[in-house]
């Protein structure tokens, strides 16, 4: 996300785009790349508000990676600098020394015209970006990082399983993660009402597949139920109304609401989410779509807390691993960003 609302996307009076990430550097076992895994070299910055950092903050949670890959998180409102570190003191990254995530992308490519968005990994012996591929971080949080693993670590991309996760995830990210923001920044009633029928098709098939299965794929959390998670847990909240996806609410459907819930209460997905920095973001930032900068008071969220029973469907959250420990005392949620 960028001050536009997403650094991976082009708005204006064109069909909405989202850009493909220009630094695709990737960190790796054996260094291919030029930027070897190593305990406390990188920092990941995230948004709380942002879907796509969103993975990176589950992903590093399950995989108990807070020792090896330290955790900036920025203000929710930018300013036309982008991401800025205004929750930090002095309103600087404590461990980058930098009000602006721009920073880290100028040391990178000065005069880089894209936009600054999150997730984004950097370098913290230069200061320099290393990578914001979104659609990889995880993947190699998940695949490239297992020497940091936790003990007990799920395998959130199990070799066996990938060529069906992938072909789930591409279907979610087309019509869902990516499809929502289709319809939220169509310039034309066309273009949005083919984004909008796109989001609940999948949305539909979705919670058929899930009806009598715990999981997308396996029997075990996977890198599909994150990417899937992280839109429908803001689907109330921001979707329904802001990029006026309001066919239904997620509450509407029995299914896909318990399985959202099973997840939010499972340890390192709703102890991640800040629905305070979602709210202010999405209804702050996007001015064109809310010019009045009115943040709604709803939806009710206590909701989330209450029993799901996706349990009695079987399948087991970690597999044969154990859940993560609580997120450490300085990344907790505030009160203000929980049910």
């Amino acid at each position: 996300m960028s001050p536009a609302g997403d650094g991976n996307a082009q708005y204006g009076r064109k069909k909405f785009k989202r850009s493909l990430s220009h630094f695709t550097d990737r960190i790796t076992a054996d260094g291919e790349d030029g930027w070897p895994v190593e305990r406390g070299r990188y920092r990941l910055v995230v948004n709380r508000a942002c879907p796509w950092a969103s993975r990176a903050l589950v992903s590093r949670r399950l995989l108990g990676l807070e020792t090896a890959l330290s955790l900036a998180v920025t203000d929710p409102i930018q300013d036309d600098r982008s991401w800025r570190f205004t929750l930090d003191p002095g309103g600087r990254d404590p461990v980058l020394g930098i009000r602006y995530l721009s920073e880290a992308y100028d040391a990178r490519e000065t005069g880089y015209p894209g936009g600054v968005s999150v997730p984004a990994i950097v370098d913290v012996p230069t200061g320099t970006l290393v990578t914001n591929d979104y659609q990889q971080i995880t993947l190699d949080l998940a695949t490239e990082w297992t020497a940091f693993h936790r003990p007990g670590a799920p395998d959130l991309y199990p070799e066996p399983l990938r060529e069906e996760i992938d072909e789930v995830m591409e279907g979610v990210f087309l019509d869902v993660n990516n499809g929502v923001y289709r319809a939220g920044f169509a310039t034309t009633q066309p273009e949005y009402e083919a984004a909008y029928a796109d989001v609940f098709r999948r949305l539909d098939l979705l919670s058929e597949r899930l009806a009598e299965r715990r999981y997308l794929v396996g029997e075990t959390i996977t890198e599909a139920d994150i990417r899937l998670f992280t839109t429908l847990v803001r689907f109330d909240a921001v979707y329904h109304g802001h990029f006026k996806c309001n066919r239904s609410k997620l509450i509407e459907d029995p299914v896909l609401w318990a399985y959202a819930r099973d997840l939010y209460q499972t340890p390192g997905f709703g102890d991640t989410v800040d629905f305070d920095h979602i709210k202010r973001h999405y209804y702050e930032v996007h001015t064109g779509i809310n010019p009045t900068g009115i943040v709604p008071a709803g939806p009710v969220l206590s909701g989330w807390l209450t029993p799901h029973r996706r349990a009695e469907l079987g399948g087991r959250p970690f597999g044969d691993g154990t859940p993560p420990g609580p997120p450490p005392p300085d990344e907790r949620i505030p009160e203000a960003g929980l049910p």
